[in-house]
């Protein structure tokens, strides 16, 4: 048999729609005391294992994944480092609803006899997220997570754009966004306006970058933003905030999910004008229709600014379990990305 250079082990789910790779095996222990300190280990070591299951042929330019750690706090189950097309990013919903409902399965995190709610601590790179995975017989039917506290960093900020002049919002969720009302460009969140929303994402997260410093006041390591939120109003019904989007982050990368530390950072934007009452329901909608739900539970305080306290809630299922090889004479190495 021929020698072969990378074989990395995988489970993979989606979470509404959103693909997420598990990396279980082929990479050694991930050295470091702080999720951080690992985050730049990983970089350092395994981004030829990241590209390889990232990357075409294996991969998309939509694919996401993570590596996981020891825990960095006690009680914690694990710690997690995700990843992307162009790199590692600080936090991660969809990730993290993956993660939990993936422990239980597969037997990670014990399930008492009886027992229709099994809470979950996860450690990220933007700190401690707390899950709870929700059961029905021995299934994961939904996870709902409480988020690291999230915030309004700048608000009405406007940037020109081929579409013309939009006027945006900064916020945090465990990473930055920017949030655009889509109807200031005369698109929608369909399918069929993505390659133009794909382009005017990368146009304004780098004209918001230029005009903003955009960097957390306590953990200098979690700066830049992430991604843009184009957001679309819809009619609310029985007492919920119904609205639709797609997020647009990394390098031109596409979340098929509503985006989990999106609806934070959307929950906080919407607490901040006043748009959403303290426990009410967000429906968030995502390009595929997909589906959701978050709410603002409490408030607090967080680097030196008045934050929100909130919580997701979103299901995943299982898509495949994975073997993959990169031989050595494979003269496409760890891949490509066409877009």
């Amino acid at each position: 048999m021929m020698a072969q250079a990378l074989r990395v082990n995988v489970i993979e789910y989606h979470t509404a729609g959103e693909p997420f790779r598990i990396v279980t095996g082929g990479i050694g222990p991930i050295h470091g005391t702080t999720i951080l300190d690992k985050r730049r280990y990983a970089q350092d070591r395994l981004d030829a294992v990241r590209r390889l299951v990232i990357n075409e042929p294996r991969g998309h330019a939509d694919m996401y994944g993570c590596f996981l750690t020891d825990p960095e706090s006690e009680g914690a189950a694990f710690g997690t480092l995700f990843f992307h097309n162009a790199g590692y990013s600080t936090a991660c919903g969809h990730g993290t609803i993956a993660l939990a409902t993936w422990a239980i399965e597969h037997g990670i995190v014990e399930v008492p006899d009886g027992t229709d709610e099994v809470p979950i601590s996860i450690d990220v790179p933007s700190g401690r997220v707390q899950a709870v995975a929700h059961l029905v017989g021995n299934r994961v039917r939904s996870v709902r997570f409480r988020n690291v506290p999230a915030f309004v960093y700048a608000t009405d900020i406007t940037v020109d754009t081929p579409a013309g002049r939009v006027t945006a919002d900064i916020g945090y969720g465990g990473a930055f966004y920017g949030v655009v009302d889509v109807g200031q460009l005369g698109l929608a969140v369909t399918p069929g306006d993505l390659t133009e929303l794909i382009g005017l994402g990368r146009v304004i997260k780098a004209a918001l970058m230029d005009q903003v410093e955009v960097v957390h006041p306590e953990e200098p390591e979690l700066r830049g933003i992430y991604g843009v939120i184009f957001v679309q109003r819809e009619p609310d019904s029985d007492g919920r905030v119904c609205q639709r989007n797609v997020t647009v982050f990394a390098d031109g990368e596409v979340d098929r999910s509503p985006c989990g530390s999106g609806t934070s950072t959307r929950l906080a934007v919407l607490d901040h004008r006043g748009e959403l009452q303290r426990g009410q329901e967000l429906v968030h909608r995502s390009i595929i229709d997909t589906v959701f739900t978050g709410r603002v539970i409490g408030s607090t305080r967080s680097a030196g600014r008045d934050a929100v306290l909130t919580e997701v809630t979103g299901s995943a299922h299982l898509t495949g379990i994975h073997h993959f090889v990169l031989e050595h004479d494979d003269p496409l190495g760890t891949g490509f990305l066409l877009r």
